[in-house]
């Protein structure tokens, strides 16, 4: 991977955390998932990471409702690339976890795996060894991408574990997750770290979570690397949490950032061909 390879730019618009009462600009019905989806592919991202929502905002695993983000995506952003949720922050049964796998017309090309149980601030979010290699083949079988999460060194070790096991084949893509309260912390150091220990081949994007965003954003820029940025992760434009951001703003200031350091930004299309993805 070269440090001028084409920057690609994964929006986690929406996440499950963020609700109108921490900031209007997060989507929370399916016509803002939607509307927010297009401003973030003509903002620069070529992948939007997708959760759902019920009207009162808390989260929702209904392959029903995520076809209707899925299919809403498709209309005001054909290429943009489809990534949603198996999340166990709040959900922890199989078949509610891997239930938006079922989605077609259209189906998702990408879908998360977090590689490891983790304590989120105010919750813990349990993947053990079983739901981490049914999660896996149940993507094998229908055709999508793990979008492998780790958040620890331990969960980039278990991804070789069990590449050389063969529960996950190439492509491979990770975001690496630093900065949350009770996982590694954002330094420089323990990116790098957990970039050296990446299966071979493996495409990259850097998250920094809440204050940690930019910083690490701009440092996977500078790497070579690529980025996951977005109200999900970071409601604040600044460190002094003065100004609450967009979607739009997040990834438009990373855009600025990229040119500065001479690297293009990927089409859909370009992020596909470098992920190893199929043409929908």
């Amino acid at each position: 991977m070269s440090i001028f390879d084409k920057l690609i730019i994964n929006a986690a618009i929406t996440g499950m955390v963020p609700m109108k009462s921490d900031t209007p600009h997060v989507p929370i019905t399916v016509d803002e998932i939607v509307a927010d989806i297009k401003r973030a592919r003509d903002a620069g991202a070529s992948i939007v990471h997708l959760h759902a929502r019920q009207e009162d905002g808390s989260a929702d695993y209904r392959a029903e409702v995520y076809s209707q983000i899925l299919a809403g995506a498709r209309a005001v952003a054909p290429d943009v690339i489809l990534c949603v949720s198996t999340s166990g922050r709040v959900f922890k049964t199989f078949e509610q976890r891997s239930e938006v796998l079922d989605c077609r017309n259209p189906q998702p090309e990408m879908a998360s795996l977090t590689l490891g149980s983790m304590n989120f601030p105010k919750v813990a979010s349990v993947n053990d060894p079983d739901m981490i290699r049914s999660l896996a083949q149940r993507m094998a079988e229908r055709g999508i991408v793990p979008e492998m999460e780790c958040f620890d060194l331990g969960m980039v070790e278990y991804a070789n574990y069990l590449v050389e096991r063969r529960v996950l084949v190439a492509p491979f893509y990770c975001n690496l997750l630093l900065g949350s309260l009770g996982t590694l912390s954002a330094t420089p150091a323990n990116l790098a770290r957990m970039v050296g220990a990446l299966p071979n081949g493996t495409t990259w994007a850097a998250a920094g979570i809440g204050r940690f965003q930019f910083p690490m954003n701009a440092l996977a820029i500078a790497m070579g690397g690529h980025v996951r940025v977005g109200l999900e992760d970071n409601i604040w434009y600044d460190d002094e949490r003065t100004r609450l951001a967009t979607n739009a703003e997040l990834i438009t200031r990373l855009v600025r950032i990229a040119q500065a350091c001479g690297r293009e930004i990927a089409t859909p299309d370009e992020a596909r061909t470098m992920i190893g993805l199929q043409t929908p």
